[in-house]
Parts: C-alpha cells; structure tokens; sequence
C-alpha cells in the first residue's frame, strides 16, 4: 500500500512538472510542451540601468548609471534623487508596455537588471567574521515580480539578463556601470560571491514561474580576464568567466533545476575561447549559448563561429542582443536568424532616437540640463528636478511615437520581400514624400546608403542623414516639424501605394527645393516609365518649395506602385498631390 501511495506521488510530481510549460533545452533547440520555441524578444534599455547615450548625458561626461544619479544627489539632493528614480522606473515600463509588444507580435522580454535595487554594493556591506554580509532590498524583486505577473496575463515569456553585476562587469562603464576606482567583478571574490548570491536569490523566487525562460547570468562581459588583450576580444584564457558561470549555475541548480541558463562569452558575449575544454559547458543540461551581433553583415559568414559551436556542443543558439541600425539591417539580421532557428532580442525598447519601435520625445529644459553640465554650470535644483521629472514622464508609452516602419521591419520581414503602405493614400490630397511604403531597400525604396556595417570595416554610416523620422536609408529633414527627402543621388527611389478611383490622365504636382544642384526625376507606375527627365528647379535654399507639374500621367483604377526615381540627386522633396484632370 505504502509502495504504491510513494509511486502515486510520484506519477502526480511528474504531471504537474509536465503540465508546466517551461522553456528548456532539447538538443540544439529551445522547446516547450507544444515544441520548438523561437524566441522573438525586446530588451527593457535603461529603464532599471540608465546607460549614458540612452540619457543623452555623454557629452557630459556622465556615462553610467551611478553618474548619473549621484549628479542628481550632488543637485537637488537625496530626496528628490529618489522622487525621480521611483517615478522614471513606473513611468518607463508598465503593462501597457508589454501589451503593446505582445500586439505587436514579440512573444518574450529581456529586461536588463542592475543589481544595486536588488542589493547593496559590496562597500557599503557589513562582513561577520570575515564573511561578506549580503543586504537584500525589495525594490528590485517588487518591480520583478510585477514584471514575471504581467508576462504570465500576456503568456510571454521573461529572460532575466544582469546588465549590471556587482563591481561591473566589463571596462565598458557605459553598459556595466563599472567605476575604474572600484574593485570590478573579476577582481574580487566579495563581487563574485554577492553576484552568486543574487542568482541563487532570484532562482530560489522563481523556481516554480513558468512564463520565467530563463537567467541570463552575466551581460556582455569585457574584460582583459589575461591581463594582455583589449576588452577581452583577443583573449585566450578566459578560464575566470567559465569558473563563474559554472559557479553561478550550480549555485542556481540548488533552488531551480527548471529554468534555462543562458552563457556569454567574453569581448561582449563573442569570445568563447577556451569553452571547448572548459568543465562549465557540461556542468547542465539545460543551458543555452548566447551571442550578441551589432553592425555588421549580415551572412552567414558573420555567424559561422556561432553556428559551429552549436553543431560541436549540441547547445541551442539565442541571440541575446542586437539592434541599434536600419530597418533594413534589422530585416536582413532576423531573417538569417530565423532561418537558421535562432531565436534573438533587440535592444532597446525605447529611447529617444528613430530605431526603436517606441520613440520618445525629449523636453527642451532636459536637452539645457545635460548641456549645462557639460559647461560646469549646472541648472539649479529646482530647474533640475522639473527636467528630469519631464523627462521620465516622457517615457510613458502614451507619451511615445510608435514607429510602426521598425515593427514592420522587425516583425511582418521575417523571411519575406514584402511591401506595406506606411500610410494611406489617394488622389487630390498631399502626399509627404517621406510616407514611402515600408519594406526593404530595393523593395519599398532604395538608396546609396542603407545600414551600418563599420564593424566589417570602414567607417560608421549614417542611414539617414537627416536621423529624423523614418529608421530606413531614405535620408529625411525636418523642415520646421516637417519632413522632406533630402541628400538625393543618382539612382535613389522611393515607392507609394495609392489609391486611384478611375483609370484615366491626371496630373502630379510635387513640391522641391534645391540650392545649388537641381535633380532631375522620372516617374515609373507599376514597374512602367510614366514619366521620365523631369528636370526639377533651383529654388536659392534647401526648403524654399517650388510647384513643377508633371502632366498627363496614366493611372489604372485601383491601388498603384508610383516610384519617384532620381536620374540625378540633388533636390530636397517635401510633397506631391495627384490631381485629376
């Protein structure tokens, strides 16, 4: 009796393991009960650890997380400091947020952790009898556990990445919130053992969430772990992070034996020298190869070590972080992932430039605070204060631009060449020549230059000169709050889906600009010249908009391709109306 009780707990463990629908590793993918698992992710940014360029303080010499808020306790002091940094982490991720992203078609999320809401830098802790002391503060955990409930109403799936472990985890301060005066994470023990402690803190809360997919131990490390190379990019020893990461992940097995753990390597995740004979890479089961991938082409030569690796280990691939470029690079990058089923997460959710999918606006009084502390003559605290409560109000996502060209790009690309209106247009209304269709460059539009590969070589490319508007290769200024195509070359296109009501002759009225070199244009409507040599005129200045009609273009009735082509750059192009005749 007592024999078949113990076999009837068991049987019922077992079920209710398996009616859990945790992610795990099968061989050389990531899977769930319903199978194989492509992880489609987006990163948090700085919303719980505030990266220099992302706070626009750079230029201030104010680059990491800690500087910035003990600018803040220098300026307006400690209680104001804190008013701040309670309302931008409630303003800056909330559940309307990840509603929205999973509308949008991601099915996971990658917040990027800062230990210190967790607990207390290895300074300020007591030690008892030699032993370092750990603090635990319920911020970070409070914030995590709303997070881990929003992600289980959405069934999406959360991996957890410390972006910044205790002492810094690389000399790239500007992502660790390393400080150069300070032991880093390899340097002493005291940071090793607080950041196990936290790992084996997070797993022992969220051993039983299913929705949790898994620890993402340590982000991006960096570090010359021989004492020789740069960043840790050349690096043949990298004994220091295996040892970790196995300590980690052991210290994570004796309260979670359910959740994926995600490796890095070192040189921002790349290099994983040293892995082949490493003990770390048979220390589990359930553990998963990450890799980070920015600026650079898209083949499948840029992700052969990768794939390698896989084959030889038969581990699953993730691509824990990329993003930061064009659409088009953004198309191109996700495609060859998928193809070669790999999932991947982009970085970051939002901030206030054009490549993100949410897009903020930030607050003039801001911009003169950052300014002002780069002349050493800083605003007063009042003034301070009124900034930086704009600024994290700002980040309210009913506050933010949606741009729905980078989540088409990101999400509707995925293996195809398709094209999609970016709005809607007809006859006999003004048609912005920067609401070109979305897609892909040879596709919606084309130009010269349509991503940022410097990392293959060369230099760093700006897609869009004017960096307004649209994240596409089609160069756009702001003229006054209104955008125009500008910089054109030879060759350069743009293509509109319009709606015409009745096939017959009707006329295009486009308005241009051009200082010192006038462009000449063709007309193509469905693939055929319509129109072609158009010379457009010189108006004495970039925005000073001259009418040229272009006549007696045929238009079938229903929805036409009309590409405006450049014969010869040169004209800025602010709108064109087709007029029935």
């Amino acid at each position: 009796m007592i024999k078949k009780i113990l076999v009837l707990i068991l049987v019922l463990n077992v079920n209710a393991v398996l009616s859990q629908d945790f992610l795990r590793t099968e061989g050389k993918n990531i899977i769930n009960n319903q199978g194989p698992v492509i992880l489609r992710s987006i990163g948090t940014g700085n919303w719980m650890i505030q990266e220099g360029y992302m706070m626009q303080s750079t230029s201030a010499k104010v680059s990491t997380h800690t500087q910035f808020r003990n600018k803040l306790v220098e300026i307006m002091g400690e209680e104001r400091t804190n008013t701040f940094y309670n309302t931008w982490l409630a303003n800056h991720f909330t559940k309307t947020d990840l509603d929205f992203m999973k509308a949008s078609g991601f099915n996971s999320i990658r917040p990027a952790l800062h230990y210190k809401w967790f607990t207390l830098p290895i300074e300020d802790e007591q030690k008892n009898n030699g032993v370092l002391q750990n603090t635990w503060l319920e911020k970070g955990f409070t914030i995590l556990d709303s997070l881990v409930s929003w992600c289980e109403q959405n069934k999406m799936y959360i991996i957890l990445d410390m972006h910044g472990a205790p002492g810094g985890q690389g000399t790239d301060a500007n992502i660790s919130d390393y400080d150069p005066t300070k032991p880093s994470l390899w340097e002493s023990e005291d940071n090793k053992l607080k950041l196990i402690a936290l790992w084996k803190k997070i797993a022992n809360r969220y051993k039983d969430s299913e929705w949790v997919g898994g620890y993402d131990i340590i982000n991006e490390p960096n570090w010359a772990l021989d004492g020789v190379s740069k960043s840790g990019c050349g690096c043949k020893n990298n004994d220091a992070l295996w040892d970790l990461q196995q300590r980690i992940t052991e210290a994570i097995r004796t309260e979670d034996k359910n959740h994926i753990v995600f490796l890095s390597g070192n040189c921002w995740g790349n290099n994983y020298e040293g892995f082949d004979t490493h003990s770390l890479r048979e220390t589990d089961s359930n553990m998963v190869i990450t890799f980070h991938k920015y600026w650079n082409s898209n083949t499948d030569k840029a992700i052969e070590k990768a794939l390698n690796m896989r084959e030889r280990y038969n581990m699953p691939l993730w691509l824990g972080e990329s993003g930061e470029n064009s659409n088009n690079w953004f198309s191109d990058c996700i495609s060859l992932m998928e193809g070669h089923n790999i999932g991947w997460s982009w970085w970051p959710v939002k901030k206030s430039r054009m490549n993100n999918i949410l897009k903020v606006t930030t607050n003039k009084d801001y911009y003169a605070l950052i300014e002002s502390w780069a002349n050493n003559n800083p605003l007063n605290a009042d003034d301070t204060f009124k900034a930086v409560m704009q600024y994290a109000e700002n980040h309210k996502i009913e506050h933010c631009e949606i741009a729905d060209d980078v989540i088409y790009a990101m999400i509707d690309q995925t293996l195809n060449y398709n094209t999609k209106p970016y709005k809607e247009h007809t006859i006999n209304t003004d048609i912005l020549c920067a609401d070109y269709d979305m897609g892909r460059d040879g596709y919606a539009y084309h130009d010269t230059v349509s991503g940022n590969y410097h990392v293959d070589g060369g230099r760093r490319t700006a897609w869009n000169n004017g960096n307004w508007y649209r994240n596409d290769g089609v160069d756009i200024g702001n003229g006054n709050g209104a955008p125009f195509v500008g910089w054109t070359e030879e060759g350069e296109w743009m293509q509109y889906t319009i709606d015409i009501p009745k096939e017959g002759l009707y006329n295009l009225e486009l308005y241009s600009a051009a200082k010192e070199t006038a462009g000449i244009l063709s007309i193509e409507i469905d693939g055929t010249v319509a129109n072609e040599q158009s010379q457009l005129p010189l108006t004495q200045g970039g925005t000073n908009w001259q009418i040229s009609n272009i006549e007696n273009i045929r238009l079938p009735y229903g929805k036409i391709k009309l590409k405006i082509l450049f014969n010869k750059g040169g004209s800025n192009l602010f709108k064109f109306k087709i007029v029935s005749q």
